[in-house]
Protein backbone atom coordinates (compact mmCIF):
# COMPACT_ATOMS: atom_id res chain seq x y z
CA UNK A 1 0.00 0.00 0.00
CA UNK A 2 1.31 3.21 -1.24
CA UNK A 3 1.21 6.03 1.63
CA UNK A 4 1.02 9.72 0.07
CA UNK A 5 2.28 12.22 2.78
CA UNK A 6 1.03 15.94 2.50
CA UNK A 7 3.99 17.66 0.57
CA UNK A 8 2.36 21.49 0.61
CA UNK A 9 -0.90 23.00 0.55
CA UNK A 10 -1.00 25.08 -2.37
CA UNK A 11 -4.45 26.70 -2.24
CA UNK A 12 -6.31 27.80 1.11
CA UNK A 13 -10.13 28.47 1.36
CA UNK A 14 -9.49 32.50 0.76
CA UNK A 15 -7.14 31.40 -2.87
CA UNK A 16 -9.70 29.10 -3.92
CA UNK A 17 -12.45 32.15 -3.55
CA UNK A 18 -9.85 34.82 -5.58
CA UNK A 19 -9.49 32.29 -7.98
CA UNK A 20 -13.07 31.31 -8.57
CA UNK A 21 -13.42 35.12 -8.93
CA UNK A 22 -10.42 35.82 -11.20
CA UNK A 23 -11.76 32.82 -13.50
CA UNK A 24 -15.40 33.86 -13.45
CA UNK A 25 -14.64 38.00 -14.56
CA UNK A 26 -12.42 36.31 -17.36
CA UNK A 27 -14.66 34.37 -18.75
CA UNK A 28 -17.28 37.30 -18.85
CA UNK A 29 -14.81 39.49 -20.01
CA UNK A 30 -13.43 36.72 -23.20
CA UNK A 31 -17.12 36.22 -24.22
CA UNK A 32 -18.24 39.50 -23.60
CA UNK A 33 -21.24 38.83 -21.41
CA UNK A 34 -22.55 35.64 -20.65
CA UNK A 35 -25.35 35.47 -23.73
CA UNK A 36 -25.38 31.75 -24.74
CA UNK A 37 -22.87 30.50 -22.23
CA UNK A 38 -23.45 27.42 -19.85
CA UNK A 39 -21.16 25.89 -17.44
CA UNK A 40 -21.01 22.13 -17.67
CA UNK A 41 -19.12 20.90 -14.59
CA UNK A 42 -17.41 17.57 -15.20
CA UNK A 43 -18.53 15.31 -12.51
CA UNK A 44 -17.61 15.26 -9.30
CA UNK A 45 -15.87 17.93 -8.62
CA UNK A 46 -15.96 20.04 -11.43
CA UNK A 47 -19.65 20.55 -10.55
CA UNK A 48 -19.43 21.98 -7.22
CA UNK A 49 -16.50 24.37 -9.00
CA UNK A 50 -19.09 25.13 -11.94
CA UNK A 51 -21.76 26.15 -9.28
CA UNK A 52 -19.22 28.14 -7.59
CA UNK A 53 -18.49 30.36 -10.83
CA UNK A 54 -22.07 30.74 -11.98
CA UNK A 55 -23.08 32.08 -8.49
CA UNK A 56 -19.67 34.01 -8.35
CA UNK A 57 -20.92 35.81 -12.26
CA UNK A 58 -24.17 36.26 -11.44
CA UNK A 59 -23.16 38.82 -8.69
CA UNK A 60 -21.32 40.60 -11.11
CA UNK A 61 -23.41 40.05 -14.10
CA UNK A 62 -27.09 40.03 -12.06
CA UNK A 63 -28.17 37.54 -14.38
CA UNK A 64 -28.46 33.66 -13.71
CA UNK A 65 -26.10 31.19 -16.18
CA UNK A 66 -27.32 27.98 -16.66
CA UNK A 67 -25.13 25.07 -14.90
CA UNK A 68 -25.54 21.72 -16.16
CA UNK A 69 -23.90 18.19 -14.82
CA UNK A 70 -21.47 15.75 -17.25
CA UNK A 71 -20.56 12.00 -16.08
CA UNK A 72 -17.86 11.43 -18.69
CA UNK A 73 -17.59 7.59 -17.32
CA UNK A 74 -18.43 5.88 -19.91
CA UNK A 75 -16.31 7.62 -21.91
CA UNK A 76 -13.20 7.21 -20.77
CA UNK A 77 -10.39 5.42 -22.35
CA UNK A 78 -9.40 4.09 -19.16
CA UNK A 79 -12.67 2.97 -18.20
CA UNK A 80 -12.02 -0.74 -17.75
CA UNK A 81 -9.23 -0.22 -16.09
CA UNK A 82 -10.50 2.15 -13.72
CA UNK A 83 -14.10 0.04 -13.25
CA UNK A 84 -14.42 -3.42 -13.11
CA UNK A 85 -18.33 -2.94 -13.14
CA UNK A 86 -18.95 0.57 -14.58
CA UNK A 87 -22.94 1.34 -13.65
CA UNK A 88 -24.57 2.25 -16.93
CA UNK A 89 -27.14 5.27 -16.68
CA UNK A 90 -29.35 6.56 -19.30
CA UNK A 91 -29.10 9.95 -18.19
CA UNK A 92 -27.69 12.75 -20.65
CA UNK A 93 -27.80 16.52 -20.71
CA UNK A 94 -31.65 17.65 -20.82
CA UNK A 95 -30.77 20.81 -22.33
CA UNK A 96 -30.35 22.00 -26.07
CA UNK A 97 -26.43 22.90 -26.09
CA UNK A 98 -26.51 23.17 -30.06
CA UNK A 99 -25.26 27.17 -31.13
CA UNK A 100 -24.39 27.66 -27.50
CA UNK A 101 -20.66 28.51 -25.54
CA UNK A 102 -20.16 25.34 -23.28
CA UNK A 103 -17.69 25.62 -20.51
CA UNK A 104 -16.66 22.83 -18.97
CA UNK A 105 -15.45 23.02 -15.49
CA UNK A 106 -13.15 20.82 -13.74
CA UNK A 107 -11.42 20.85 -10.41
CA UNK A 108 -7.36 19.16 -12.14
CA UNK A 109 -6.32 19.42 -15.52
CA UNK A 110 -3.36 16.58 -15.62
CA UNK A 111 -3.17 14.64 -18.52
CA UNK A 112 -5.98 15.76 -20.51
CA UNK A 113 -7.91 12.68 -20.67
CA UNK A 114 -10.62 13.85 -19.16
CA UNK A 115 -11.45 16.40 -21.02
CA UNK A 116 -10.96 14.51 -23.80
CA UNK A 117 -13.89 11.86 -22.37
CA UNK A 118 -15.99 14.88 -21.92
CA UNK A 119 -15.70 16.82 -25.51
CA UNK A 120 -16.65 13.34 -26.68
CA UNK A 121 -19.83 13.11 -24.57
CA UNK A 122 -20.47 16.36 -25.40
CA UNK A 123 -20.30 15.99 -29.15
CA UNK A 124 -23.03 12.64 -28.86
CA UNK A 125 -25.23 15.10 -26.88
CA UNK A 126 -25.29 18.07 -29.12
CA UNK A 127 -23.06 20.60 -31.18
CA UNK A 128 -22.19 23.48 -29.07
CA UNK A 129 -20.62 27.03 -31.00
CA UNK A 130 -17.75 26.55 -29.02
CA UNK A 131 -16.24 25.08 -25.87
CA UNK A 132 -13.69 26.71 -23.93
CA UNK A 133 -12.43 25.27 -20.22
CA UNK A 134 -12.06 26.30 -16.75
CA UNK A 135 -9.87 24.61 -14.37
CA UNK A 136 -9.15 25.15 -10.57
CA UNK A 137 -5.47 23.76 -10.95
CA UNK A 138 -3.64 23.08 -14.25
CA UNK A 139 -0.93 20.60 -13.36
CA UNK A 140 1.60 20.72 -16.34
CA UNK A 141 1.65 17.33 -17.70
CA UNK A 142 -0.03 16.88 -21.42
CA UNK A 143 -0.46 13.28 -23.21
CA UNK A 144 -3.39 15.53 -25.18
CA UNK A 145 -2.86 18.81 -26.73
CA UNK A 146 -5.62 20.03 -24.60
CA UNK A 147 -5.07 23.65 -22.55
CA UNK A 148 -7.62 25.27 -20.44
CA UNK A 149 -9.10 28.78 -21.28
CA UNK A 150 -9.33 30.03 -17.69
CA UNK A 151 -6.70 28.61 -14.99
CA UNK A 152 -6.73 29.14 -11.11
CA UNK A 153 -3.68 28.11 -10.36
CA UNK A 154 -0.71 26.89 -12.86
CA UNK A 155 0.79 24.11 -11.02
CA UNK A 156 3.87 22.71 -12.31
CA UNK A 157 4.25 18.77 -10.29
CA UNK A 158 6.36 15.71 -10.64
CA UNK A 159 4.57 12.83 -12.24
CA UNK A 160 4.62 10.81 -8.92
CA UNK A 161 2.98 13.84 -7.00
CA UNK A 162 -0.75 13.95 -6.52
CA UNK A 163 -3.01 17.40 -6.25
CA UNK A 164 -5.90 16.54 -4.50
CA UNK A 165 -8.92 19.17 -4.70
CA UNK A 166 -10.86 19.59 -1.53
CA UNK A 167 -13.97 21.21 -1.93
CA UNK A 168 -16.55 22.51 0.80
CA UNK A 169 -19.52 20.30 -1.06
CA UNK A 170 -18.27 17.49 -1.34
CA UNK A 171 -15.15 17.22 1.68
CA UNK A 172 -16.15 19.29 4.06
CA UNK A 173 -13.06 21.85 3.30
CA UNK A 174 -11.80 24.07 1.10
CA UNK A 175 -8.18 23.34 0.26
CA UNK A 176 -5.40 21.72 -2.57
CA UNK A 177 -2.63 20.09 -1.35
CA UNK A 178 0.35 18.29 -2.95
CA UNK A 179 0.61 14.99 -1.35
CA UNK A 180 3.92 12.72 -2.41
CA UNK A 181 5.30 9.18 -1.69
CA UNK A 182 6.53 8.75 1.64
Amino acid sequence: MVILETKAIILDEKAIQRATTRIANEIIERNKGIEDIILVGIKTRGVPFAERLAKKIEEIEEEKIEVLTLDITLYRDDLTERYSEPVVRDKKLNYNINDKTIVLVDDVIFTGRTVRAALDALVDIGRPRKVQLAVLVDRGHRELPIRADYVGKNLPTARSEVVNVYLNEIDGLDKVVIKSKR
